[in-house]
């Protein structure tokens, strides 16, 4: 990129106290890194000392862009500084990706071993439940034979056991038949006993039924008899009863119409004697209040004595 005369002088002019002030502070953090002393101004020390690096970097670049802005009127140099720039952040990205990969890589590698450690150490392991396993097979195998034998010198014991019990069982079941043959012979003697003297009892309760029904035909015959007389009796007892009963009827009904006749009798007499002295209790009040004809008896008996009085008097 070309710039006219007066534009690179211009830039030149600019470049240069750019880098004037950075030869400055370049002196100045050399200075201040000559200050700093202790272990604890350390990090502080290389933080100031990579500043001084960055501004001796920058200062060759700008002196660079003076040389070209002077003699050649371009800044080449600043383009080309920008695209090393450029290629050092790829270059940066692209070893970041180289190292972030190697990592992933070595990380994987790493849980590949661990996974082949457990597979190893399961193995081992599966190896010695094997071999443990086939150590209690062969211990099984050993206690089963020795249990097989024990199983066939128990079964031919029980078998002679039971060959044994079964002669017995045989000797018993004879003994028993042969009870049992007496039994039934003694049983059909006694059923043949016990027969005949059930028919030699079913006759005699014949003849006793025969002798029961004939006593009981006559008791039959007595009972209807009395039976007869007594409903003749009944009979003959019922009307007189009912005779009887309306002979009672017409003297209950005679009592009955006496009493109405002596209450009617009592009510007329209790009415008169009321009657009467409410009439005595009505003379007494008009004689004592002189009501009526009291009242004029009364006047004739005063009008009397007045003239009385006073032909006392005029004597």
């Amino acid at each position: 990129m070309s710039l006219s005369r007066i534009q690179s002088l211009r830039l030149a002019a600019v470049v240069e106290d750019c880098a004037d002030q950075l030869e400055i502070l370049g002196h100045t953090l050399t200075v201040q890194i000559r200050k700093e002393r202790g272990d604890s101004a350390s990090q502080e020390k290389a933080r100031l000392t990579k500043l001084r690096r960055d501004c001796q970097s920058i200062t060759q670049q700008v002196s660079l862009l003076h040389v070209d802005l002077e003699e050649k009127q371009c800044i080449t140099s600043l383009v080309q500084l920008g695209e090393e720039e450029e290629q050092k952040k790829r270059d940066d990205q692209m070893r970041r990706e180289a190292k972030k990969e190697l990592e992933q890589r070595n990380q994987a590698l790493r849980i590949q071993h661990e996974e082949t450690q457990e597979k190893k150490e399961k193995l081992k392991d599966l190896s010695k439940q094997a071999r443990d396993l086939q150590h209690k097979m062969e211990d099984l195998s050993v206690k089963m034979a020795h249990r097989k034998k024990l199983e066939e010198k128990n079964l031919e014991l029980q078998l002679q056991q039971t060959q044994r019990e079964g002669s017995q069982a045989e000797k018993l079941l004879e003994h028993e038949q042969e009870l049992l043959q007496r039994q039934i012979k003694e049983e059909t003697r006694v059923h043949e006993e016990s027969e005949t003297f059930l028919q030699r009892r079913n006759e005699e309760v014949q003849q006793l039924q025969e002798q029961w029904q004939q006593s009981t035909k006559q008791r039959l015959q007595e009972k209807e008899q009395r039976l007869n007389t007594e409903s003749c009796n009944i009979t003959v007892n019922l009307d007189r009863l009912m005779e009887m009963k309306r002979m009672y009827r017409g003297m209950e009904q005679v009592v009955m119409e006496d009493r109405e006749e002596q209450e009617k009798l009592r009510q007329e007499q209790a009415k008169a004697r009321a009657v009467t002295k409410v009439q005595a209790w009505w003379r007494g009040c008009m004689v004592r209040r002189c009501l009526g004809s009291f009242k004029k008896e009364e006047d004739k008996k005063g009008k009397k004595k007045k003239k009385e009085g006073k032909k006392k008097k005029k004597k």
